[in-house]
Formats: C-alpha cells, structure tokens, sequence
C-alpha cells in the first residue's frame, strides 16, 4: 500500500518537473531523463507512472512536431490498462493528434471520440474544448458534417465559435468564406494545433463548390469555374 502511494506521488511529481520545462521552453532537455523514468516504471510494474511518463513524452514530441517519434512511442510500448481515467483521456487525445498528421483520419477520428468518453464530463472543461476542437476538424476531413449541438453547448459555445464558421465555410463551399475565417482565426487555429490539418480542408471546400457548381450548370469550363472559385487557373480546376 505504502509503496502504491509513492509511485502515485512519483508520477504526480513527474509531470509537474516536466511542466515546468514546457514553461521555460526547454522540453528537449528533459526527454532523456522521462525515458529513463518510464524504463525504471515499466520494470517495476507502476502502472500510473507509466502512464504519466508515456504522456509526457507524448506531449514533449508533439510540442515539436515529432511526429514519427511519437508514432515510435506509442507501437514500442504499452498504455497500461489500468491506469485513470485521465490519464487514458490525454492518451487518447495524443494518439488522435498523431493519427491526424499521418492523414489516418479515421483512427484519429475514433480515439478523440474516445478521448471525450474518459474525460470527465462536469470538470476538465479547458480538455474537452481542445479535443472537441481537433474532433471537429477531422469530422471535416473526413467529409462529414459535425452536428449543429456539439456547437450549442454551453462549456464549448464560446471556444468553438470560429469551429462553427470553419463547419459553415466548407458545408457551403464558400472559398472566398474558407479564406476569411482562415484570416480572422488564423493565430486561434495555430495556437489550438489545428491550423496544419485545417489547410487541407481547402480542397474539400472546393470539391463541395464545384459540385454544386455541376448542379447549377449542364455545361460549363474548368476556365469558367476557376473564375467563379477565385482559382489561379482553370488547369487547377481541371486537377480537382
């Protein structure tokens, strides 16, 4: 028993110091020092400390957009299955945020749906909006429709406000729309890590144009819709 509340204030401890480097911007220096935490948990079966260190090296490649190396973390060790809810909650979100920019939309789409299922529902409200936010992004890429509710409620509606105009841009195939939200929110998006993914999303607004485009007309040039669209050329119609 004594021992099980030492690893649960070790892993406390492990990621309050890590952090603190994240505060200081100085997470690189402190990746050895969690591997070779998470090798000495792993050995002594503290499941919790587990958790917490995978996590945190998670997070420390993610801040870097290292993106391979935490894709290596994750197939080369175990998330323990016992381990919090919490835990199991960022867990997830980082395997989304991998998934996402390694285009498995998918995957990344099942594991932020399970993300939110861990998370907890009356607390946690700061977590919950970012999963949301990246959920909601990937729903897009996927070619869906996020449901109008997600919006509504009343933790999320504020933070998910530019969300909803991105969601009302690409539903309407509104480039010149797609582009407006993109400069009003542009620093928003960075700083939620979704301005990479949300990028891509611009082919799918033109898709989404260019059909409604073929319901309008019985016969019209790519040179014709590249006007309409604002594009640089009708070869660049033609192509999508």
């Amino acid at each position: 028993q004594n021992r099980r509340t030492l690893d649960l204030i070790a892993s406390k401890c492990y990621f309050y110091h890590s952090r603190v480097f994240e505060l200081t911007n100085k997470l690189d220096l402190i990746r050895g020092l969690l591997h070779a935490r998470l090798r000495t948990s792993t050995l002594r079966n503290d499941f919790e400390g587990q958790a917490v260190l995978i996590n945190c090296l998670l997070r420390n490649y993610l801040h870097y957009s290292l993106y391979d190396q935490a894709d290596k973390l994750v197939s080369k060790s175990v998330f323990p299955e016992n381990a919090s809810n919490n835990e199991w909650a960022r867990f997830l979100y980082y395997l989304g945020r991998i998934k996402a920019a390694r285009l498995e939309y998918s995957d990344a789409h099942k594991h932020l749906v399970q993300a939110l299922r861990k998370a907890p529902q009356t607390a946690a409200v700061g977590f919950r909006q970012t999963v949301q936010k990246l959920a909601i992004v990937v729903e897009l890429l996927l070619g869906d429709i996020p449901e109008r509710a997600i919006f509504r409620q009343a933790q999320l509606r504020k933070a998910l406000a530019p969300y909803f105009q991105l969601t009302q841009a690409v539903r309407l195939g509104n480039l010149q729309r797609f582009g407006e939200v993109l400069e009003n929110f542009g620093p928003q998006f960075r700083t939620d890590h979704t301005f990479t993914l949300i990028l891509r999303l611009r082919q799918n607004v033109i898709k989404t144009a260019i059909r409604s485009i073929g319901l309008s007309y019985s016969r019209i040039s790519p040179k014709d819709i590249a006007r309409k669209l604002g594009l640089d050329s009708a070869e660049d119609a033609e192509f999508i």
